[in-house]
């Protein structure tokens, strides 16, 4: 079944725009932003298709395209300012393996059939830390199953954070859907960022405060 947005309109991100683009990124979007944007009813590419979900400033994002140029990735973000940084990295790399959603991820999965991605990042996504806030929080129990729904047996759900009690409040509800494994080994299977998961600068701030960074790789099953 498809992922009613009727009944989830919860909010689950913050503002959606900073400072004004300056003259020179506003000319990089105008000229880039049109042929990057993702178009949830176009056929879907050929090549293996990984989602990024609230790509903030874009680093994660850019190494991941240019580091697989035969997978199409798509990256999900509603500020306005990361999404400039994304289209500003597309146009200097030469991108052409990337599109771009300007707004709720909730609009691109409802469009995907089933079974349609390889991969989904969730990486280092706002806690929401008061508890009237926690139905704010993007990895709810209906947001879960979406994702379970398009990604494909054997696909990957890679989540990180640097917030502990997130990290259990997500664990909890992934073991109650039973959908998602993930066997580690060693703590450092969670502890240690593995070497085709590029930092952030959210997890570079968490590691200059002192909090321990968790990285996890689900599969689908």
């Amino acid at each position: 079944m498809s992922f009613d947005r009727e009944q989830n309109k919860f909010r689950t991100f913050g503002r959606a725009k900073g400072r004004p683009l300056t003259p020179t990124v506003q000319a990089i979007w105008d000229e880039h932003f049109p042929r990057l944007t993702w178009d949830v009813d176009a056929p879907l590419p050929d090549s293996p298709l990984w989602l990024e979900i609230g790509f903030g400033g874009s680093e994660h994002l850019i190494w991941q395209a240019e580091h697989n140029p035969d997978v199409h990735l798509i990256g999900a973000e509603p500020f306005l300012n990361g999404v400039a940084k994304a289209v500003r990295g597309a146009a200097e790399g030469e991108l052409k393996n990337l599109s771009l959603h300007h707004g709720d991820v909730r609009d691109v999965l409802s469009a995907l059939p089933d079974g349609s991605l390889d991969r989904i990042f969730v990486l280092f996504p706002d806690p929401w830390p008061k508890s009237r806030h926690h139905k704010r929080r993007l990895l709810r129990t209906e947001f879960i199953a979406e994702l379970h729904r398009v990604l494909k047996p054997g696909g990957q759900l890679r989540f990180g954070s640097d917030i502990i009690h997130y990290v259990d409040w997500t664990l909890t509800r992934l073991r109650k859907h039973g959908g998602f494994k993930f066997t580690p080994e060693t703590q450092a299977d969670w502890r240690v960022r593995p070497n085709d998961w590029p930092p952030t600068r959210y997890e570079a701030k968490a590691i200059r405060e002192g909090r321990i960074c968790h990285y996890f790789i689900f599969k689908r099953t």
